[in-house]
């Protein structure tokens, strides 16, 4: 009830949190693993109702630090001194702030001050010339070349206006607001509720955080990006971070927002920027590698901060108005390994304090729903640390696994699929033709067998391809739906497994369609079809995304465009204006349509992928015969183009993507304990076995409680449990051969209601079931 309640208030301001990918040879990224024992526990079908018994696993429940850290609000301000030791934060023993201040504080702010007084004069030399700025509505203001700015504009339209925007862009560049313009232009005006207005927010508050931590730890910084939850910041330390420093960092972040520190943007020089960072070894790096000899980027000043950054920014420190810690971890220089350990410490701001108060609420309730914890709960699966990353599913948890799979199964009948089984492991030579070899290894479990290397698949398209090559084919075979339930292996570092969101043990919805160029719009239209109609089962909206040609592509430019364009005509012909572009983040081997859901906390996950592949039918040689091979023996050979497909993706995933959207309150459908049976007495037990045997016969999920409890227990069991449906019966049942009928998600079904004929409940029942409704009711 509280995410229902605060949707419709924090849905523009949640993060677009998870929105991770897993296509079938595309790799994700995920969040980090906490690990505990685990308790494995059996079932049988009749039993002693109790308590659901929790079992651990090596993915424990999501930690939140945001929630269960200190912070500055929590911190009592001290009532007898004001220096600035006395205002540390309890129970570091660090002051609030480093005395003196880092030299490099004035060696920085020397230099941007030389450099920005010649600035201030040659913008003082630029000539005033009338300007004309275009707004999104068609209508024109009048401006002055070098002196109007975007926030001058912005409060000639309203002060309410200029008052709620954080970021301006110009020509469709991001421009800071207190930045003159500099030539006629177009203008667009940003608020925070703009994903690249927010995108902006969280960058400058990340600067504010930078500030903190120079001035509390004396640190040098490295990099501090938004992310699509907040920011971060990374930085060398002298000391670890840990959650007792939040409180001194938000009070050190609190006094500089206080401050409005304006961001002020400055071109600088390679030379000078070497000179102004030469402390900080991190810098010069990046300076180094990123800014050619004889050119020049830009700094960005806010207090006494000075840091390398593209910008934009905020007009100050001041708009932020929600500022929060949320979380720190150990990090690498630039992800390598090989590079120093960091300290990375994460944020969230807002600009309204009852923004970050909604966000707090949102993250409660999203812990309530981690997959991990109903996991446990509801005894579904657990980890070990004997094979980590790799799932064990108990009885009710394959249940529902098993119902995924069957749901595929049945669409795949109707839809012209065919089902293949391919082998685990493969030589070398397979994946040096497919190309996996060369820009996929570190993702692969690579063994040596017999002097040869050997690896665990990561994908299924190689194999299938050498099933379509097995014997020769015609084109009067083709379009051929492949579809593999394959056992997939990815060697994911330990760090990163994350319950079933990130593992090494997984299986895809895996479909590989070989058609002709010819019949490519018809398949993408049918694949579009089949993605709707799954995903309205489960109550999902979603959105697409085509992803273009990345640098490590294989083939050439032209095939490539080819295949865009193709996907492109499919997109704007099915959702015309309705998808979005996502440069260069196509696979090595193809374009792809991404399609992210949206669950019942508004909350995004890419999971469902369709890309285009003319790259393996080459490398495989794969050709089928076409209709004119035969009168032109000069023709080049006809060769298919593969569409791989995956609709729910990682079944592992797509299973914790649902467990959290029905907050472990399964549809009937797809829940693994969807019938409790309770007698209430012992003369009763063996008609409410008789019940439980019918429709177990029938393939319904139903159980009996023949144990000691009241009968109010047992009911009250039965619901945490979570059934759907509680079946009480007693002499009248018997008397009637009927059941009295208890719904989960009906309030007025928990007192004693009517009788229902058993035979009608049960046809009810089977009915609820193969409709895959998601409404508990019985018709």
């Amino acid at each position: 009830m509280v995410a229902q309640k605060l949707l419709s208030r924090i849905q523009p301001l949640l993060p677009r949190i998870n929105r991770t990918r897993l296509s079938p040879c595309h790799v994700p990224s995920f969040l980090p693993v906490h690990r505990a024992s685990y308790l494995s526990v059996s079932h049988s079908r009749s039993f002693a109702m109790a308590t659901p018994h929790p079992v651990a696993s090596t993915s424990q429940p999501a930690q939140i630090p945001a929630l269960q850290s200190p912070h500055a609000d929590d911190v009592k301000k001290p009532k007898e001194s004001k220096k600035k030791d006395a205002k540390a934060a309890a129970g570091t023993g660090f002051p609030l702030e480093l005395e003196p201040a880092p030299a490099f504080f004035d060696h920085r702010i020397k230099i941007f001050e030389e450099l920005k007084a010649e600035y201030d004069e040659f913008v003082k030399a630029q000539p005033r010339e009338e300007i004309t700025v275009t707004l999104p509505d068609g209508s024109e203001r009048k401006a002055k070349s070098w002196e109007t700015s975007p926030m001058d504009v912005a409060k000639e339209v309203s002060k309410s206006l200029s008052e709620r925007i954080v970021i301006a862009k110009v020509d469709g560049q991001l421009w800071d607001l207190e930045r003159p313009l500099e030539k006629s232009c177009s203008l667009e005006l940003l608020d925070f509720e703009n994903e690249e207005g927010k995108k902006v927010f969280w960058h400058s508050s990340a600067h504010v955080l930078g500030e903190a931590s120079e001035r509390h730890y004396g640190c040098h910084l490295c990099l501090g990006p938004p992310t699509d939850d907040g920011f971060f910041y990374e930085m060398a330390t002298d000391r670890p971070v840990t959650n007792a420093d939040y409180p001194a960092l938000e009070k050190v972040s609190e006094s500089a927002i206080k401050e409005k520190q304006k961001f002020e943007r400055l071109v600088v020089s390679k030379e000078k920027l070497l000179e102004m960072f030469n402390y900080n070894k991190y810098k010069q790096y990046l300076i180094q590698t990123k800014v050619p000899d004889g050119t020049s980027t830009t700094v960005y000043r806010c207090g006494p901060m000075v840091d390398l950054c593209v910008g934009p920014h905020i007009p100050h420190t001041g708009k932020i108005k929600a500022f929060m810690i949320t979380k720190n971890s150990a990090s690498y220089f630039l992800g390598d390994k090989d590079n120093d350990s960091l300290q990375r410490i994460y944020g969230i701001s807002f600009p309204d304090k009852k923004q970050l108060t909604e966000y707090k609420a949102f993250l409660a309730e999203a812990a309530k729903r981690d997959h991990r914890k109903i996991g446990k709960d509801q005894e579904l699966f657990f980890f070990n640390d004997l094979s980590p990353g790799s799932c064990f599913f108990l009885p009710h948890g394959t249940r529902i696994y098993n119902s995924l799979i069957e749901l595929m199964r049945s669409e795949y009948y109707k839809r012209g699929y065919q089902e293949v089984i391919s082998p685990n492991i493969y030589n070398s030579k397979l994946w040096e033709t497919s190309g996996h070899w060369q820009n996929y290894t570190d993702g692969m479990f690579v063994l040596d067998i017999e002097k040869e290397k050997w690896a665990l698949k990561p994908m299924n398209c190689p194999g299938h391809c050498l099933i379509f090559d097995s014997r020769d084919r015609s084109y009067k075979e083709l379009p051929i739906r492949m579809a593999e339930f394959g056992i997939i292996h990815r060697n994911e570092a330990s760090g990163a497994l994350t319950g079933l969101t990130r593992v090494r043990r997984f299986v895809q919805d895996d479909t590989h369609v070989f058609c002709m160029p010819s019949q490519l719009e018809d398949e993408l239209s049918a694949l579009f079809d089949f993605m709707q109609h799954v995903y309205g089962l489960f109550g999902f909206e979603f959105r697409l995304e085509l992803s273009t040609r990345p640098d490590n592509y294989l083939g050439t430019v032209e095939t490539w465009d080819e295949a865009e364009a193709q996907l492109k005509k499919a997109l704007e012909k099915q959702y015309p204006g309705q998808w979005d572009i996502n440069p260069g983040d196509g696979a090595f081997y193809g374009p792809k349509i991404d399609i992210t859901i949206r669950d019942a906390l508004r909350r995004s996950f890419q999971c469902a992928t369709i890309q285009l592949d003319f790259q393996l039918p080459e490398r495989f040689n794969l050709k089928y015969r076409g209709p004119d091979d035969a009168l032109n023996l000069d023709k080049p050979p006809s060769r298919p183009v593969i569409i791989h497909r995956a609709i729910l993706g990682s079944i592992e995933r797509f299973m914790a993507i649902i467990t959290e959207h029905f907050a472990g309150k399964w549809p009937f459908w797809l829940s693994p304990r969807q019938i409790l049976v309770i007698p209430v007495a012992a003369p009763y037990k063996e008609y409410a076995a008789e019940i439980s045997d019918r429709l177990t016969g029938l393939g319904l999920f139903a159980d009996v409680d023949n144990g000691e409890n009241t009968l109010p227990k047992k009911i009250r069991n039965g619901e945490i449990a979570q059934y759907n449906f509680i079946l009480v019966v007693g002499q009248e049942e018997i008397d009637a051969r009927s059941v009295n009928v208890r719904n989960r998600d009906d309030v007025g079904t928990k007192a004693k209601g009517e009788m229902v004929p058993l035979d009608e409940i049960v046809d009810n029942l089977v009915a609820l079931k193969k409709s895959r409704s998601l409404d508990n009711k019985l018709v």
